[in-house]
């Protein structure tokens, strides 16, 4: 088992001594400089886990230093010594990026704590990028189709804003991951994201949840809680499912978002919030608006940008890249061996017209790893799941006939995909090739063979 490596600069010999000795007796390998120039050498070659730094390195600024290290070498935490402390020279080295301040003499137990400190803090600061960067890949909007690439693109746009988003889909298609993507992209990454599913919690509950409560507000209210809205402050909140919500409480919410404050339940104090809202819905809200069950002045303040999700039916040519994702997922994280499709298992998930869209594709991808007897699916594997999808377009020869052999139904299906591939490009060849992974020139070629026109998709490219 490797040690922790602690890297001492100082320029008094008595100090890297004393220190090294300390430091080694608790099991660290030490390493030591008296430098600046020194020490920076020694950061390059050891790659020390924390240091320990002296504001004095006789004509060295060790403050300057300590601001090399945190532009250079920002996960390594530093901690500043000093032997003439003053409260100005302790708020400068944690203005410079200092994790922590010590005073010469020091006490040994105290800097043994300070350093567990720092290496604690270290620690969490690295499974936090870990886990941020686990999020960051499942929740990954994945596609390389025209619509995928819109949406992508509105979103790009949306990020960077502060403007309140209205997200429209049916269930399934990915809203969630759209409003997590539209938070990384803006200023506000840094604070919290907090998703509430409106449909999920009971309306005699709602409010509590959102605006929060004082003690004794109701039966059980044993202490103060703040709600969702004061949670997101500084942050974006989610509200999905938001046609679930019920008009008195669309009605709060709406004073919420006008006024920037809100009352706890129970509470006559205003609290001033600053919340980026997201919203999402899978129903027809200006045909709840026209029914009287939405409210349209709610409608109107979330719709600044609003971003519509297409369906899976209508970016089929992901279904393959989406398979691909859920596999690695579902692999890494649950342990399920990577199965092969054969090209019928494809036709017919090709030919599906996926009502509970990509959540739906993942499900079947789940189910198959863990209940298909075989390293490849077949056809009547995917039969099994889905029970008897209406067969695809392609290998349907039109005339109640008997399916046509093989080779045939493969030639019909790639036509159809290739040139719904090319559809959704708007005609574009160079684009096309790309999502397809086919040289441009084999692709003109097919389409020569075929005699289907380019022209008849839109440009070249």
């Amino acid at each position: 088992m490797s040690r922790e490596t602690v890297l001492v600069i100082d320029d008094e010999p008595n100090i890297l001594k004393t220190l090294g000795e300390v430091l080694a007796d608790e099991g660290f390998r030490v390493v030591t400089a008296s430098s600046s120039q020194s020490g920076l050498r020694r950061m390059e070659e050891d790659l020390p886990d924390v240091v320990f730094l002296d504001v004095w390195l006789g004509t060295d600024d060790g403050l300057e230093l300590m601001r090399t290290l945190e532009e250079r070498f920002p996960d390594v935490p530093v901690i500043v010594m000093s032997g003439h402390g003053t409260i100005e020279t302790a708020v400068r080295a944690i203005k410079s990026g200092a994790f922590d301040y010590v005073e010469k003499p020091f006490s040994i137990d105290k800097l043994l704590i300070t350093i567990r400190h720092a290496l604690r803090q270290r620690d969490l600061e690295e499974e936090n990028q870990s886990l941020r960067k686990i999020v960051e890949r499942n929740y990954r909007i994945v596609g390389g189709s025209l619509p995928v690439q819109s949406l992508l693109d509105a979103i790009r746009k949306a990020g960077p804003t502060n403007g309140w988003v209205l997200i429209q889909g049916e269930n399934g298609t990915g809203k969630e991951l759209v409003a997590r993507e539209i938070h990384r992209l803006s200023p506000r990454h840094v604070r919290a994201f907090v998703d509430v599913n409106c449909a999920a919690i009971p309306e005699n509950l709602i409010e509590s949840e959102l605006f929060g409560y004082e003690k004794g507000a109701f039966t059980g209210a044993t202490a103060q809680k703040k709600g969702k809205f004061e949670l997101a402050s500084g942050g974006t909140l989610f509200l999905d499912e938001i046609a679930d919500m019920s008009l008195p409480t669309q009605a709060k919410v709406l004073r919420v978002l006008q006024e920037k404050k809100l009352q706890r339940v129970g509470g006559t104090k205003d609290i001033s919030v600053d919340v980026r809202v997201i919203a999402a819905s899978n129903k027809d809200l200006t045909g709840l608006i026209r029914k009287k069950e939405f409210r349209d002045d709610l409608f109107y303040r979330l719709n600044v940008i609003p971003i519509m999700v297409p369906p899976l039916r209508d970016r089929i040519s992901d279904i393959p890249l989406l398979m691909d994702h859920f596999t690695e997922e579902l692999a890494t994280h649950d342990g399920l061996k990577p199965k092969t499709f054969t090209a019928e298992a494809m036709e017919i998930l090709f030919g599906y017209k996926w009502p509970g869209n990509v959540r739906e594709l993942r499900n079947l991808v789940e189910r198959l790893l863990i209940m298909s007897p075989d390293a490849t699916v077949s056809a009547s594997d995917i039969r099994s799941v889905l029970g008897s999808p209406s067969k695809p377009r392609s290998v349907d020869p039109g005339h109640g006939e008997d399916p046509s052999p093989l080779k045939e139904a493969r030639e019909a299906f790639e036509r159809d995909y290739i040139q719904e591939t090319l559809k959704q490009c708007g005609g574009n060849m160079t684009r096309a090739s790309e999502i397809l992974k086919v040289d441009r020139t084999s692709l003109y070629r097919k389409l020569k063979q075929w005699q289907v026109s380019v022209e008849d998709g839109g440009s070249e490219g």
